[in-house]
């Protein structure tokens, strides 16, 4: 069974910072791409980062470029990603699964706040 608990979200002021994980399991971890997605109240869901099984590929919608890091730790069966400079349009429900800019699979999120 796929499993992937994301945690590490929280509410923080403009310019802050938070670091998402996302503990998988009941899939070969290692040998999936992995993505990050983000839901905001009243929109759809939108990939935010993507990386490749080995972490040596690694993509990012333009709106969060320079800020957002997506990384992996394959022998720990966890992805993260290190979210700086937070914005209030970064406001949603962070989930991940695997795939490339897509989800075959999610978890149940985490929510990111940003508001002062």
């Amino acid at each position: 069974e796929v499993q992937l608990v994301e945690s590490g979200g929280g509410m923080v002021q403009p310019g802050g910072s938070l670091r998402l994980s996302c503990a998988a399991s009941g899939f070969a971890f290692s040998r999936s791409a992995m993505t990050w997605v983000r839901q905001a109240p009243g929109k759809g869901p939108e990939w935010v980062a993507a990386i490749n099984s080995g972490a040596t590929t690694t993509d990012y919608r333009d709106s969060v470029k320079g800020r957002f890091t997506i990384s992996r730790d394959n022998a720990k069966n966890t992805l993260y990603l290190q979210m700086n400079s937070l914005e209030p349009e970064d406001t949603a429900l962070y989930y991940c699964g695997p795939g490339w800019r897509s989800l075959t699979y999610r978890g149940q999120g985490t929510q990111v706040t940003v508001s002062s």
